[in-house]
């Protein structure tokens, strides 16, 4: 028989190679959501209000026309957000954890006192974007345009203010609101 204790021990070894950087790459998003008012579902957010990221349905916002909307302290937790348009939206005071937004454009989004907990912003559009007072913890900053962005008062975990001052495009004010010691 399989014993309980090896289960875990392969349980704990695929949330960590799922988790790696690298499986970025593999990430597996299910079929779009078919429903004609999917888009819409942004202005409600998750309504279960759960920050851990479940809910009764996945909100599934890709390749939306959000650009310019008032989504002001929603909770989008889980969202899958890749290659949408929340370009100049309001998002301030936003719940984003779990989101995958990879490619997605935010140009000139109001990000302020948003909370951003292991986000995918990978390839994202991010120039411009208000970050002040914002907490940012497990961010994937990879192949993200930061240029021009504010990141005044935000609290940002020890681990965020090294891969984001790797990122080319962090340059000025940026630099120094984010903390990078070069």
């Amino acid at each position: 028989g399989v014993k309980q204790g090896s289960v875990c021990t392969a349980c704990a070894a695929a949330l960590i190679v799922a988790s790696a950087p690298a499986a970025l790459a593999e990430t597996r998003l299910p079929p779009l959501d078919t429903d004609p008012t999917r888009c819409e579902k942004a202005y409600d957010g998750n309504t279960l209000g759960m920050a851990n990221g479940l809910a009764d349905k996945t909100l599934d916002l890709r390749f939306c026309d959000l650009k310019g909307a008032n989504l002001a302290g929603k909770t989008l937790s889980a969202a899958l957000m890749s290659e949408a348009d929340f370009s100049q939206a309001n998002m301030q005071e936003v719940v984003m954890t779990k989101a995958y937004a990879v490619g997605a454009n935010f140009e000139g989004t109001n990000l302020q006192n948003a909370v951003l907990d292991r986000v995918e912003f990978a390839k994202a559009n991010l120039k411009g974007v208000n970050f002040i007072n914002a907490v940012i913890t497990g961010i994937n900053w990879n192949g993200a345009d930061l240029t021009g962005a504010t990141f005044e008062d935000a609290l940002i975990s020890v681990q965020d203010v090294k891969n984001l001052c790797l990122n080319p495009t962090l340059v000025g004010d940026s630099r120094v609101e984010v903390g990078c010691r070069n």
